[in-house]
């Protein structure tokens, strides 16, 4: 009967000692057909027994690589029975030939009561398989490097037309401005009474008081007088600071025209008169 109890004590002893113990079963990722850049997902699902409390710092931290791997998550899940755990791993490794990695093994820490414990996570294989063959097959075009091909010939002449025109019409509008602003002033200025008169004048040594006569008719549209000279300046207001000039103009026609014998050289007097009104024709173009 003693015996009996014993073996009744021992057996839930044991049964206790189970149900305070950490297990972990979960989801493992499939072992192989793994290439450089792609993710694989490893969860687990962890049964705590009451009393326990996971350290913190005992998980993985996300960033932390290694030579082929980098955990870039890591997902935490509480559950009736514990907690449940989601790494994602990247791949960062091309290997020249196929080749077996493995997800580092974790060995999670659990503080309380009865007593603090430790879980191992053992580590899983990863098959990765490289991007292309190390060496190309001989086949012609997957062999050693082509040659690059030369680029099309771009077609030049839209362009080329676009700037033959633009530049026609560039040239057509500098001429239009040379006509208004150079050659229509210049042919004005030289096609106006006094303009023309001074070009006759500062060749002649003594000066003629029919050019200058010619030239006064024209700009006051009549046959101008002495008597004059006040509505000429009245309609011509530029020529008002000449005006005393424009009387004694008439003065020595006059006495060039009808003195008797000899008269005074006027040839300097009249160039320079002349010159006064080519001077305030021009100021009122």
């Amino acid at each position: 009967m003693r015996s009996g109890v014993c073996a009744l004590a021992l057996l839930w002893g044991t049964l206790a000692a189970q149900a305070q113990q950490l297990s972990a079963h979960g989801t493992e990722p499939r072992a192989f057909g793994y290439y450089v850049g792609d993710r694989i997902e490893r969860e687990l699902t962890i049964e705590v027994p009451p009393g326990l409390k996971l350290d913190e710092a005992s998980l993985p931290r996300p960033g932390q690589r290694g030579a082929a791997l980098e955990l870039q998550q890591l997902q935490r899940e509480s559950t009736a029975d514990g907690l449940r755990l989601r790494f994602v791993y990247q791949l960062f490794k091309s290997p020249p030939q196929t080749e077996t990695l493995e997800i580092a093994p974790i060995i999670l820490r659990f503080s309380g009561q009865p007593r603090a414990q430790d879980l191992r996570i053992d580590a899983w294989p990863v098959t990765v398989s490289p991007l292309v063959p190390v060496e190309a097959p001989s086949r012609q075009g997957l062999g050693p490097l082509r040659p690059d091909q030369a680029p099309l010939p771009a077609d030049t002449r839209p362009p080329q037309q676009r700037l033959l025109v633009e530049g026609i019409a560039a040239l057509l509008l500098l001429a239009y401005l040379a006509h208004v602003y150079l050659l229509t002033p210049w042919w004005a200025r030289r096609g106006r009474p006094f303009g023309q008169a001074w070009q006759r004048l500062r060749g002649d040594a003594h000066g003629d008081f029919q050019l200058v006569h010619e030239a006064l008719n024209r700009t006051a549209g009549e046959v101008l007088f002495a008597q004059g000279v006040d509505r000429f300046v009245a309609a011509q207001p530029r020529y008002r600071p000449l005006q005393a000039e424009l009387a004694e103009f008439f003065q020595r026609s006059r006495q060039a025209f009808f003195a008797v014998g000899p008269g005074q050289d006027d040839g300097p007097w009249l160039r320079q008169f002349c010159r006064k009104c080519r001077d305030a024709e021009r100021g009122a173009a």
